[in-house]
């Protein structure tokens, strides 16, 4: 019998039986759609929850509080409106805290982003031990705040500390380097300080710069500035705006000037050096010393606005300098 000869219905392939699982293509996409939801949600959701507890809630108490006298403890508390707002607004305190806290911001952050870059070029290069460096550079920026804050009290302190050792060797009398008005300086080493955690962000973009554009550029005869200021920095650019957006918002609410203070207590904030009485410090002393909660809480909400202003601000100002390395076939 020759194949022409088959019936065609014995010839024909019959389908073969699943008996396997269902694949993916096999289901609706409606069906996809919503598997693809729960298990976003559920993967999602610890991150979730912990925001709404842990973020949202305290700050919805806030605001709350904000509007009220309450002091923390006593029960008899009044609903205020816009009083604490108004005070504020008032507040000559408030106010030079306010200033003192911008001077510091805009000092600090830009310190701190030149020696992290700075310190992220060196330990770029091929020199020897160059894990090891990038380690102990890295390490203070472990350290946690009120770890820096007790070295850099016993380090500055006028009668056992080791910077006034280290002059009294040089012959130069002692400095009361954590008063008037030498305690801002502190302030601005303890940052430059931990300047590795900035340098370990550098290094990361640094090392993501396209090597043939250095070396075209060498090839071009350009200097090793030419290259660092044309090529670098731009390509860089997302990675200081980031730097510079998180610095900011770290700057004002930072409480090193408490950590070093004499008496870091809630009784003692108020002899904090005039310096170093930042806008957290006020805070501090409103919510602790003062007991005026309510008052504190709308010092908070208004740092808040503040800082979204503030960064509203830095992505207008730099959104015609920073450059996006996007492949142009991603947006698609």
């Amino acid at each position: 019998m020759t194949v022409s000869q088959i019936p065609e219905a014995v010839r024909r392939p019959r389908p073969a039986t699943r008996t396997g699982a269902i694949r993916s293509g096999d289901l609706p996409r409606t069906s996809m759609t919503a598997r693809r939801h729960r298990a976003f949600y559920l993967f999602t959701s610890p991150w979730i929850i912990g925001f709404l507890l842990l973020t949202v809630g305290p700050m919805a108490y806030a605001l709350w509080l904000s509007f009220t006298t309450f002091d923390g403890i006593s029960p008899h508390w009044s609903f205020v409106g816009f009083d604490n707002y108004r005070e504020l607004l008032s507040d000559s305190v408030t106010w030079d805290s306010l200033s003192r806290t911008g001077v510091f911001a805009l000092t600090s952050v830009p310190l701190s982003i030149v020696a992290g870059l700075g310190l992220a070029v060196l330990v770029n290069r091929p020199i020897r031990a160059r894990g090891l460096w990038r380690t102990l550079l890295y390490l203070p920026a472990v350290v946690p705040p009120v770890g820096a804050g007790l070295v850099f009290k016993t380090l500055f302190n006028r009668d056992s500390g080791a910077a006034n050792g280290v002059l009294n060797l040089a012959g130069i009398d002692a400095v009361a380097w954590l008063d008037d008005p030498y305690a801002r300086y502190v302030i601005l080493m303890a940052v430059l300080w931990g300047a590795g955690n900035v340098m370990i962000i550098s290094l990361a973009g640094l090392q993501d710069v396209p090597r043939e554009l250095h070396e075209a550029a060498r090839i071009d005869g350009a200097s090793a500035w030419r290259t660092f200021r044309s090529i670098t920095v731009p390509l860089l650019s997302p990675v200081l705006l980031f730097q510079a957006v998180t610095g900011m918002i770290a700057s004002v609410q930072t409480i090193m000037p408490l950590l070093i203070a004499p008496n870091p207590t809630p009784a003692g904030v108020t002899a904090i050096p005039q310096t170093n009485y930042m806008y957290m410090m006020h805070v501090f002393a409103e919510y602790f010393a003062l007991g005026r909660y309510g008052y504190a809480s709308a010092l908070l909400w208004v740092l808040f606005v503040l800082i979204l202003i503030a960064t509203g601000l830095i992505f207008k100002l730099t959104s015609g300098v920073v450059f996006y390395n996007v492949d142009p076939e991603a947006k698609k």
